[in-house]
């Protein structure tokens, strides 16, 4: 799906949502589709963005578990005590009050259950007049529009009052990419495009950005993606041993090789092989690598024969491999080899609010570690998380959320139906992260400028520079942008157009 049509999917569930509110006013409405014992948030409307990312597994959300389960709507009272998965989540509730009125509808196609709709208002009697005609309409409104924003029709489920459904199990929720940045729209857009081909895939990007989970997706959406993912970690492989591991070998084909080996190029024969940290093969493991590359053969040592492979390869590295061809420690050859379609993935810093997203999304993970009820973030720390500049990025992020939370459960308790994360939990050090950007932009910037470089351009470049960095990080607003510069918007937004960056 490209960024655009993946924007206009929004714009109209945002419509379908708006479209509910009008016939049951509500202060917070969530669409939730249904995938194994997980329910997955497609729309949401008067939740904090976090919400959008986070999984609710239903062994741990029993609420949401009743509404599944349910044959019709279910409407909880406001002194319910099921733990409600949106408490400090409703944006309409600064004071975190978690009095309100709460009701869900699942929701059926061709007589299987795609998900569930739920309403939640303030009031603690606000549904008290919702009649049975109006969730008729509500129901076939929404189910009219999922179809129409879906393209293909549910998967099969067990119905609702199966035992299948009925003994809901504790499941691991998978990771998945995450973000709504137009960074990582591009991204996702780009892996989608070449998902379904055999090209050789480059991923390249810092430490800690999620390479891993692209080449998942990328092997989830190809025609591979019921065979095998082969995952070789390179920069593990003892150099001696390298090509054994990749390629295997023949029982006393030298001294140790007791019993025949297949190597990872075997194993993920009519599947994917993803070698991470490529970067890292010694260069006579490079030329066997390259020479697989071009045949689609392995010559395992011992065995003269060559033995056909049918393997999709996604390379990633952390390295600049430019570099390292330029340095003499990574083959031309294999680096274009390998560079077919190359994907880049951005950095946390540059991915604007993304960052509130992947935080509610580990916070879920903690929560159902925990045992914690409703881990939330504090409108403070949200702001600590987004000033921050992430050098270790996702996986940083990830830590940080995982000691917060610790901190949090252990400083509140057990018996809070809420737990907030406020900046003290996050203990994040700004002024060391601010020096370790900061001394990489002035790095750049302290470059001798080319020769007959006149002082206003020197100054124009910087200053184009620092300007295209700010906006990825407030992911492309103009307004934040200014904020951050100090300047005024319009004179900000004249500044830009003169620089030629509007």
């Amino acid at each position: 799906m490209t960024p655009s049509a993946r924007l206009d999917r929004e714009r109209r569930y945002a419509d379908l949502l708006a479209a509910v509110q009008s016939l049951v006013p509500c202060d917070a409405i969530a669409l939730l589709r249904l995938q194994g014992n997980v329910l997955i948030p497609e729309a949401t409307s008067g939740l904090a963005e976090e919400t959008r990312h986070r999984r609710f597994a239903m062994a741990d959300h029993p609420r949401l578990a009743r509404f599944v389960q349910a044959q019709a709507a279910v409407r909880l009272p406001a002194d319910c005590g099921l733990p409600d998965p949106y408490d400090g989540l409703v944006e309409a509730m600064p004071d975190l009050s978690p009095v309100h009125d709460c009701m869900g509808l699942p929701l059926r196609i061709d007589t299987r259950l795609w998900g569930v709709l739920t309403l939640d208002a303030l009031s603690p009697h606000a549904f008290d007049r919702i009649d049975a005609q109006q969730l008729d309409n509500v129901e076939r409104l929404v189910i009219e529009g999922i179809k129409s924003l879906t393209p293909h029709p549910p998967s099969s489920r067990p119905p609702p009052d199966s035992p299948a459904m009925k003994s809901i199990q504790r499941v691991e929720v998978p990771r998945e990419l995450i973000g709504n940045s137009a960074p990582m729209r591009q991204l996702i857009s780009d892996i989608d495009t070449v998902a379904a081909s055999d090209l050789t895939v480059l991923i390249l990007g810092e430490t800690g950005v999620g390479k891993e989970l692209v080449a998942q997706r990328l092997h989830e959406h190809s025609q591979r993606h019921d065979r095998l993912l082969v995952h070789v970690n390179c920069a593990a492989l003892p150099e001696a041993l390298a090509e054994t591991e990749l390629f295997g070998h023949r029982k006393g084909a030298f001294t140790g090789a007791v019993q025949d080996r297949a190597g990872k190029f075997e194993l993920a024969d009519s599947g994917t092989l993803l070698l991470d940290e490529v970067g890292e093969l010694p260069l006579p493991v490079q030329a066997t690598l390259l020479r697989t590359l071009q045949s689609g053969e392995i010559q395992r040592p011992g065995i003269d024969a060559p033995l056909h492979v049918d393997v999709r390869v996604i390379a990633a590295t952390n390295r600049n491999l430019r570099q390292e061809v330029a340095a003499g420690r990574f083959r031309t050859d294999l680096f274009h080899r390998l560079s077919v379609f190359p994907l880049i993935v951005p950095p946390l810093r540059e991915r604007g609010r993304d960052v509130l997203a992947l935080a509610g999304a580990f916070l879920e993970e903690n929560q159902r570690r925990l045992g914690a009820r409703n881990l939330r973030l504090t409108p403070a720390a949200r702001e600590a998380l987004l000033a921050y500049r992430w050098p270790g990025n996702v996986r940083e992020l990830e830590h940080t959320m995982s000691r917060a939370a610790l901190r949090a459960w252990a400083e509140q308790g057990r018996s809070q139906r809420w737990i907030g994360i406020e900046p003290r939990h996050l203990a994040l050090d700004q002024d060391a992260s601010a020096e370790v950007t900061d001394t990489a932009r002035i790095k750049r910037s302290s470059q001798p400028a080319p020769a007959g470089t006149t002082l206003r351009a020197a100054t124009e470049a910087f200053q184009r520079e620092w300007i295209a960095d700010v906006l990825r990080r407030h992911d492309g607003s103009i307004a934040a942008a200014a904020r951050a510069a100090g300047m005024d918007r319009g004179n900000f937004h004249r500044l830009m157009r003169r620089l030629g960056l509007r």
